[in-house]
């Protein structure tokens, strides 16, 4: 199984992971290349800011489900891309 994969799979479990975790969990050196990866392979990868305890603010990663705005707009580049 491919580093992006076990990280695919991580995330369809639910787990948000933040790109230090990617990097050290998975041995991915460039965690930002993994998750653009998984985007354009189609899985809606969204990155939510949380602040924690001692104000520092970290990104984490999770799957989630794409808006009816950005499907609408992926079926608008497809069919500019067909004319």
């Amino acid at each position: 199984m491919t580093k992006i994969e076990r990280v695919l799979e991580a995330l369809q479990n639910g787990e948000e992971l933040t790109a230090k975790q990617i990097r050290a969990r998975f041995g991915a050196g460039n965690p930002a290349s993994v998750v653009q990866s998984l985007r354009f392979r189609g899985f809606p990868i969204y990155s939510n800011p949380k602040t924690n305890s001692k104000g520092e603010v970290k990104n984490f990663y999770r799957l989630g489900t794409p808006s009816r705005k950005v499907i609408a707009a992926g079926y608008r580049a497809l069919a500019a891309q067909a004319a």
